[in-house]
């Protein structure tokens, strides 16, 4: 008699097995704390508003969350091969806050920035690039600057931009939290309603699984 065990392992290695549970693309949001979701349970930071959005729109991607909170941008770098080994078909990347925040030079964070943007085209990853300004106390120069990077990245390798991903809900009560920074989950919501559009044009519906008898 053949043994249970070695029978479910030849099934398990057949290709029409394989065929008919389909992996998903992976989208991965790859992001400091306003990613991460700090102050927030899981299921209330953006990336679990998109993946909701996007089950809902009929497109069968899975959204991992790979924000750090306090990462800056070269942080970010240094963690790309992590997000890497992920083969994402798209990253929505969103760092350069904490860099802000600390004054530092944004000829660094530009040039770290830049470095993650390369290594992402280069594996053939499709990207969005989302933006944040600063409070006005960091001076209208330094702003002025900060601001500008995201544009020149996003010109620089042809990808698509979210200027300021808070866009849509700096002026709308109840979704930043009582430290002034972090979206609550109403504003991670809105965070998610704002990349959604940006997001699309790069989907692609995937086909459902079927069974090997139908045509």
């Amino acid at each position: 008699m053949v043994p249970v065990a070695f029978f479910l392992s030849i099934v398990a290695a057949s290709p029409l097995w394989a065929a008919d549970r389909p992996v998903r693309p992976v989208i991965a949001c790859y992001g400091d704390s306003i990613t991460a979701g700090n102050g927030l349970e899981a299921d209330q930071a953006y990336p679990a508003f998109l993946q909701r959005k996007l089950d809902a729109a009929g497109f069968a991607y899975k959204v991992i969350n790979e924000g750090t909170s306090g990462a800056t941008t070269k942080d970010a770098l240094a963690d790309l091969p992590n997000v890497l080994r992920l083969r994402p078909a798209i990253v929505i990347l969103e760092f350069g806050g904490n860099d802000g925040l600390r004054g530092l030079p944004v000829d660094q964070s530009l040039a770290n920035l830049d470095q993650i943007l390369t290594g992402l085209q280069n594996a053939q990853i499709r990207i969005v690039l989302a933006g944040i300004t600063l409070p006005p106390d960091y001076g209208p120069d330094y702003i002025k600057s900060f601001d500008r990077m995201f544009q020149e990245l996003a010109e620089r390798h042809h990808v698509a931009l979210i200027p300021m991903l808070y866009k849509n809900l700096v002026h709308v009560p109840g979704t930043i939290q009582a430290d002034g920074i972090h979206p609550t989950a109403k504003g991670a919501a809105i965070i998610a309603d704002t990349v959604f559009p940006v997001l699309k044009p790069m989907l692609r519906r995937v086909p459902q699984a079927h069974h090997p008898a139908q045509k």
